[in-house]
């Protein structure tokens, strides 16, 4: 079941990390495996939750199921403290567990499984697909597409401990708002926040994206003020995965 990885890899890891820490050696041998992190965290009362995400990383790259990391959680909470995770702790494991299983799937599908939308691998592939019949056609693609890139617009200090799961039912709601003015066009999602759209550059292009603009404004759609703009595409088809990467990561 370990399909993230080595899982040799993983525990080195987190070892690595508890090295020098103060949790006995007789007791770090009762705690779950990939949880000695988390004993060391609570034994050194140091950042607990910090160890948690670790942890609940490192375990989905094992293949284990979120209960299984939960079940390892509380084996250690009670083996360290004597009484149940509290809800910073079980949360980080579970956030860092959906993450990194929602990273591996995106990786395999088409689809991203959380909000429907194409993956950035499948956004990367029908870039490719448009290059190839530009250059059979003897077009150039940057003349005749272009992305428009959706960044809601979250305020992360007045909200810091905004469940991702939360932003993300938000994106699909903008979703739908923008398959309504691009529709049948690729959608993509590029971070917990922001969708990209291939579109073609045509003369009502600007409008669309104008309307695109009123519809985010309506407050019900939980977007902030999203900001939205037209990206055009570089000349070579090797640069575009290079420029959905920095996208994705400014996103």
């Amino acid at each position: 079941m370990a399909f993230f990885g080595s899982s040799t890899r993983a525990h080195g890891e987190v070892e690595d990390r508890a090295d020098g820490q103060d949790l006995p050696e007789a007791v770090r041998h009762e705690v779950p495996s990939r949880f000695q992190a988390v004993g060391e965290a609570l034994t050194s009362e140091s950042n607990v939750t910090a160890a948690c995400a670790v942890v609940g990383r490192d375990v989905a790259r094992d293949g284990a199921t979120l209960g299984e990391a939960l079940d390892g959680l509380r084996a250690t909470y009670r083996l360290i403290r004597g009484c149940t995770p509290d809800f910073d702790a079980a949360q980080a494991v579970s956030v860092a567990w959906a993450e990194a299983t929602l990273g591996y799937l995106q990786q395999v599908s088409c689809e991203d499984p959380l909000t429907g939308l194409a993956s950035i691998a499948h956004v990367r592939t029908r870039l490719a697909e448009l290059y190839r019949h530009a250059e059979q056609a003897g077009t150039c693609l940057e003349q005749t597409h272009a992305l428009v890139v959706v960044r809601m617009a979250f305020d992360r200090h007045a909200d810091p401990t905004e469940h991702p799961f939360t932003r993300a039912l938000h994106l699909v709601r903008v979703a739908e708002v923008i398959r309504t003015v691009f529709s049948g066009e690729t959608i993509g999602r590029l971070g917990l926040d922001s969708a990209v759209v291939v579109v073609r550059r045509e003369p009502r292009l600007g409008t669309s994206v104008g309307l695109l603009r009123e519809f985010l404004a309506d407050p019900s759609l939980g977007a902030g003020a999203a900001r939205l703009w037209i990206e055009g595409l570089p000349a070579s088809a090797t640069l575009a995965p290079s420029l959905l990467d920095e996208l994705a990561h400014t996103c």
